[in-house]
């Protein structure tokens, strides 16, 4: 009667717990939602490339070498994923703790009892008994106790605490892997922008090279221009002037070069090597014609940060249950199974099987700052993650946003710095002409060539940019992955 009356009383208290529990977070303040369509005009075209595999975007075989080798190699990508093997571990703790505790042991010790104890008092007058035989008689000096068996302990997860922090851990695991999908997406941006800087590049040195022969050439004939008395000293020193700084420009170019092989090389996971490339830099190499963007709604929940943002989001809103359902009292059961005696010999004698149960509620009473102090901070975590899910879909907005519009106007800038160079060309081609003629100077000459110069080097930054706003397009769409 004793042992129902017992049990009656504790789910009384159950009962009475759970009408004291936390109320929920009333929630962050809402955000705006993310517009329809990402240009002013609707899109009717539904198909993101973000959906496309980087193997079919990427068409350049020296590119997608490279791409191939840094996701083997890349030093970031291995840490993302040692990271997900963190959460992976996180993950069984929280779930190993659902389950009762299973402990083998055994333990030996030595007690004297005071002669004044109830334990003394007790082993004393057993001794006297006439019920016991020799082998059960207290050794009344120093009394020995051994026990080999097995203890456990078990939490029974009544409020759904353990459940949370279980469900919590596993959203943390998804959110691990699409955070190790970002690094994925974001070594696939990198590799590709620093492949097409180092074509621009070889573009650029080309130029510089091909400009550098032209105004050794002009140089010998305003050399020869000079003996026959046509032009003067200040006309060779203003060519020289020139060819020496397209020199110079050319130097520069090539540490250019150098210093992005070497960080391509960071990225592949190796030290510096000659790295394989296609030839010099034409209008967009290698990538698709078309790049659609698609709807916000689809496009944008492609992309991994977005994904790693939500499922965090999830993850501190199962804290906060947890943190709640803290404040409740925590049931545990006790139970041992074993062997006990107080001599030796009798270890391992049948009669010296022991078992038991003890169960135990306990829940926070008075001093509950740390309850209160953990609830605050998951709610808190929970408003951050929140806000951190927002602040993910407005940067990809923006990020599709200003690639689409950034690929129309680089596509328009290129197209009219070719133009530039058509006509500079035919510029530099008139200017000669008439200075051999006698109807031009030698600073017409010398304008032209540099003019003819600066237009091709900005033309290889026009169609890398195009270039880069494609890629930084593709990744803004969660290609890559």
């Amino acid at each position: 009667m004793r042992f129902l009356a017992s049990i009656a009383s504790s789910f009384l208290l159950l009962s009475l717990a759970a009408g004291c529990r936390v109320a929920a977070p009333a929630g962050p303040a809402t955000s705006p939602d993310a517009p329809k369509s990402f240009t002013q005009v609707p899109l009717t075209d539904t198909i993101s490339i973000g959906a496309t595999p980087w193997r079919q975007f990427f068409q350049d075989p020296a590119l997608a070498g490279l791409i191939d080798t840094a996701l083997r190699q890349n030093l970031d990508l291995r840490v993302a994923v040692q990271r997900v093997e963190i959460f992976q571990a996180q993950y069984l703790a929280r779930r190993g703790a659902l389950f009762p505790s299973v402990m083998a042991g055994g333990s030996a010790g030595l007690d004297r009892y005071g002669k004044y104890t109830m334990t003394g008092v007790g082993n004393y007058d057993t001794n006297l008994s006439q019920n016991i035989d020799g082998n059960q008689r207290i050794a009344t000096g120093l009394t020995p106790d051994y026990f080999v068996g097995l203890r456990s302990s078990w939490e029974i997860d009544i409020w759904g605490k353990l459940r949370s922090r279980r469900k919590a851990a596993y959203l943390r695991v998804l959110g691990s892997e699409q955070g190790r999908n970002l690094v994925i997406t974001n070594v696939v941006a990198d590799v590709a922008r620093a492949y097409y800087e180092l074509l621009t590049l070889d573009n650029q040195l080309a130029t510089l090279e091909r400009n550098a022969r032209f105004q050794q050439d002009g140089l010998a004939l305003i050399r020869i221009q000079k003996q026959a008395g046509r032009v003067t000293e200040l006309a060779v020193q203003q060519f020289a002037a020139q060819a020496l700084r397209t020199e110079s420009l050319a130097y520069g170019t090539r540490q250019r070069i150098t210093e992005t092989e070497t960080s391509l090389n960071q990225l592949l996971g190796r030290y510096p090597q000659p790295i394989g490339r296609g030839p010099a830099l034409p209008n967009q190499q290698g990538l698709p014609t078309r790049l659609g963007a698609g709807l916000p709604a689809t496009a944008l929940l492609r992309r991994p940060d977005v994904r790693q943002a939500e499922l965090e989001l999830r993850a501190t809103s199962a804290d906060v249950d947890a943190a709640r359902a803290a404040f409740l009292p925590s049931l545990t059961l006790t139970p041992y199974l074993g062997l006990n005696a107080f001599r030796a010999n009798l270890l391992l004698d049948a009669g010296s099987v022991t078992y038991g149960v003890l169960g135990g509620l306990a829940g926070p009473i008075l001093n509950r700052a740390q309850y209160r102090a953990d609830f605050r901070q998951a709610v808190a975590n929970n408003y951050e993650g929140y806000y951190r899910y927002q602040q993910a879909l407005q940067s990809g907005f923006r990020e599709v946003v200003v690639g689409l519009q950034g690929l129309e106007n680089y596509r328009a800038v290129a197209d009219l710095r070719a133009r530039e160079v058509a006509q500079l060309q035919s510029a530099v081609a008139t200017s000669n002409e008439l200075f051999v003629a006698g109807y031009a100077t030698y600073l017409e000459v010398i304008t032209a060539q540099r003019s003819v110069l600066e237009a091709e080097l900005s033309l290889a930054d026009a169609r890398q940019a195009q270039l880069l706003q494609s890629v930084n397009l593709y990744r803004a769409l969660g290609g890559g992955w």
